[in-house]
């Protein structure tokens, strides 16, 4: 089993969904895979905007909600044949997005946003990308299927950065792919409480998706496609002659990671690492490029330095003084002070 997670540019596009389609389809040739997909690229940021807007009283989440909504009808209209699974979309994407202006005219009539609803509405992106995708996969002349994570990983009501029972969740989905035929297609980022409420893994959540469902199916390897040819020795947008890395292990990545490469959402390593499973990066728009392989058996680094990253906005505190010298409790009070 392989599970291959596409990200927002690689699905930003009918023509970029043409090549994930493409992609997947050879790769189903010799395994079984399972896919997760992330809201068409800027669709998220595009509902919290709007939100926020209906919040504030502002008649123009109207327009913003209407312009959303042609684009992902011109997308099932470029992507689809005429007939009546083309027919069956647009009544789903319609469906969904009437429910979406329902809970959007509540929050404009009430001046409200709490995280439990920031959460319901941010998710919808994801469950329109993931259906919409499935089809193309059908109209490809592929069985496949969407499917609601929301069903399967279950979390704790922590709205925004919910944390996964994975006692549950992962058999849920053991129970899900055991009675599952053909092509699965998931709707990253999503999740719901024990109560049934609808919760978000954090940004980067499709990333976190994916690793639980390769960590719970034992898969063989955790593919990630993104705009890049895997993990660089640094920003690009930084440092012109950046290049691919090709190999990295579990810790260096966690590292670049958590300290400013944008590649990799830091929380999806640790479910695939307890569990060995390679991540592979790989480039949608060169399918050809090497990207970077994940493991416990990258190589040594051949230069002194993997990889160089940086975080803007720190800033750097010194603590210092005869008066601390000895002093019992002097970092519980300068961490306790920070940390309210």
């Amino acid at each position: 089993m392989k599970v291959l997670k596409f990200g927002g540019t690689s699905v930003a596009s009918p023509q970029n969904i043409r090549k994930l389609v493409k992609i997947v389809s050879q790769k189903s040739q010799t395994s079984k895979v399972t896919v997760v997909v992330s809201a068409f690229g800027g669709v998220t940021d595009a509902l919290i905007g709007l939100s926020e807007l209906a919040q504030s009283g502002n008649f123009s989440y109207q327009e913003a909600f209407e312009t959303l909504k042609k684009r992902h009808q011109s997308t099932v209209e470029e992507l689809l044949l005429e007939g009546e699974q083309k027919e069956e979309c647009f009544l789903l994407v319609e469906s969904l997005f009437e429910e979406l202006k329902d809970i959007l005219h509540g929050v404009f009539l009430v001046r409200e946003l709490s995280p439990k609803t920031l959460d319901f509405i941010s998710g919808f992106g994801e469950r329109l990308s993931a259906y919409i995708i499935a089809q193309a996969f059908i109209q490809h002349g592929e069985k496949a299927n969407f499917v609601d994570s929301r069903k399967l990983i279950v979390t704790d009501e922590e709205f925004g950065n919910a944390k996964v029972d994975f006692s549950i969740s992962n058999s849920n989905i053991l129970r899900h792919f055991a009675n599952s035929q053909g092509i699965q297609v998931f709707a990253g980022f999503i999740s719901s409480s024990k109560t049934g409420q609808s919760t978000t893994l954090g940004r980067g959540g499709s990333d976190y998706t994916a690793a639980i469902l390769a960590a719970a199916l034992q898969a063989d390897v955790l593919e990630i496609w993104t705009d890049v040819s895997g993990m660089l020795t640094a920003d690009p947008r930084k440092v012109k002659k950046a290049f691919p890395i090709a190999q990295i292990s579990y810790q260096e990545a966690l590292e670049l990671s958590y300290f400013g490469a944008k590649v990799l959402y830091p929380p999806s390593i640790q479910p695939v690492y307890q569990k060995n499973i390679p991540i592979l990066i790989k480039n949608t728009f060169e399918p050809e490029a090497e990207g970077t392989l994940i493991s416990t058996d990258a190589k040594l680094a051949e230069r002194p330095m993997r990889g160089w990253s940086a975080i803007k906005n720190i800033a750097w505190l010194n603590l210092s003084g005869n008066g601390m010298v000895g002093i019992t409790g002097i970092s519980m009070r300068l961490f306790g002070a920070l940390g309210r």
